[in-house]
């Protein structure tokens, strides 16, 4: 997928991509050294051209299910997923629910 940098286009693997995540309105990649990388796609194509091991854990973000290290619950009692390269993301109820059955099927 071609990622975005200060210096120019990195064409970055999906196998190191963490999480997509949109911020402000626009669409970025964390890879596996928790480093930040801007895409021109939307939230919605991505999920299209993404493999099914991307699974959507809020309105605005995709987590790669095999670079998920755990599920935290915060003091406010909200669920934020936790990536091996220590990146986290807030959870939706309804994702939630829908991941936690995804993983008992497995």
């Amino acid at each position: 997928i071609p990622a975005y940098t200060e210096d120019g286009i990195k064409l970055l693997p999906v196998a190191q991509i963490q999480c997509v995540s949109v911020l402000e309105g626009k669409t970025y990649a964390i890879d596996s050294e928790n480093q930040s990388f801007r895409l021109k796609q939307r939230l919605y194509e991505l999920e299209q051209q993404l493999p099914s091991c991307f699974i959507r854990i809020n309105k605005s973000a995709l987590a790669n299910e095999n670079a998920l290290d755990r599920f935290a619950v915060t003091y406010a009692g909200s669920v934020d997923a936790v990536f091996k390269c220590g990146y986290r993301e807030y959870v939706s109820r309804r994702c939630f629910a829908q991941i936690k059955s995804r993983l008992e099927g497995k």
